[in-house]
């Protein structure tokens, strides 16, 4: 017999995807010249090997709380 809980949980829900930043929206995020460390977030001026919006949510449980959406001209 399957484990059906197991398999929910390991595959996201659009419903909670869309919950979250996504940090190509974000003013606060920038590509590095780093190639070990290519994505960047200056509100929490640290660089990542992932999006920061995924370690933000992995370290501290939360979404991240100094997403700014980008102004478009």
């Amino acid at each position: 017999m399957r484990n059906t809980k197991m398999n929910k949980a390991a595959t996201p829900t659009t419903e909670s995807d869309s919950q979250h930043p996504h940090c190509l929206e974000c003013m606060h995020y920038f590509i590095t010249w780093d190639a070990q460390f290519p994505y960047g977030c200056r509100a929490m001026n640290f660089k990542s090997k992932r999006q920061p919006q995924l370690d933000v949510l992995e370290s501290s449980g939360q979404t991240c709380l100094l997403f700014s959406k980008k102004r478009r001209s």
